[in-house]
């Protein structure tokens, strides 16, 4: 099975392809960017959410209302902040065609059979890397901001939180558990090559649970069991999912 024509071009004319890649995507993503950029009540109520008592997890939890107190200490942060924010929701509203665009540039050098597994594998690492971005926001960053926000060695200190603090651990968190939620993806890639057998994971599955806990307990340093345990449910239900992934493998 033949590869597409593209791969007779020359290494200026895939320069070319690429650099006209890139920019489409550069395009795309400050379009993108913009429209966040305008729709700025609608940006931060979405992104400020988790910073209020009102906010649906708290609601479920049962817990007392609250509400952080987030401040602004230089003169450009509120504005830099609106970039930057702006720009990232550009960019995660602008990923499926920067995935598509890339994938387009790249297919034409794959036979036939490597375009449709690599277009699968793509596909999804993409959704599983959005489903941990949303259940960061949706449950772990709302349980982390809770426990921290509020926290208080005194009552006569009064916590105020900067609006970059909040902004970085919001995207630190979301980066960390998308790519955490890859792991099934990694594993079917290592089981495909060889690298990783289920008897190998089941045999260490005691010592994976003491480093998902371990991990865990740095991503949400809050020190209580109950947050503790909504962190590591998710990573040992993928780790135990991805055993069941590199036995079907096997057995194929």
């Amino acid at each position: 099975m033949e590869k597409n024509d593209a791969q007779e071009m020359t290494f200026w004319s895939h320069l070319d392809v690429l650099r006209s890649t890139i920019i489409r995507i550069i395009v795309v993503v400050l379009v993108a960017g913009c429209a966040c950029f305008g729709f700025k009540d609608l940006l931060f109520k979405i992104v400020l959410a988790p910073a209020s008592g009102d906010f649906f997890m708290y609601r479920w939890m049962g817990g007392e209302p609250f509400h952080l107190h987030l401040i602004n200490t230089e003169l450009t942060e509120q504005f830099m902040i609106h970039m930057k924010v702006a720009f990232m929701a550009g960019t995660l509203i602008a990923s499926p065609y920067i995935l598509y665009a890339l994938f387009s540039f790249i297919s034409p050098a794959l036979y036939q059979h490597e375009r449709r597994h690599t277009s699968r594998i793509v596909a999804a690492a993409y959704v599983m890397f959005m489903v941990g971005v949303a259940l960061n926001y949706l449950v772990i960053f709302p349980l982390t901001v809770n426990f921290l926000g509020t926290y208080q060695v005194s009552p006569d200190v009064e916590s105020m939180l900067t609006i970059s603090s909040y902004i970085d651990t919001l995207v630190m968190m979301s980066l960390v558990f998308g790519i955490v939620f890859e792991i099934p993806i990694l594993a079917w890639l290592l089981a495909r090559f060889g690298l990783l057998s289920s008897h190998w994971m089941t045999h260490y599955r005691r010592h994976a649970i003491v480093v998902i806990l371990i991990i865990a307990a740095i991503i949400t340093p809050t020190g209580d069991a109950f947050t503790l345990s909504i962190v590591s449910l998710p990573i040992w239900a993928l780790y135990e999912a991805s055993i069941l992934i590199v036995k079907a493998v096997e057995k194929r």
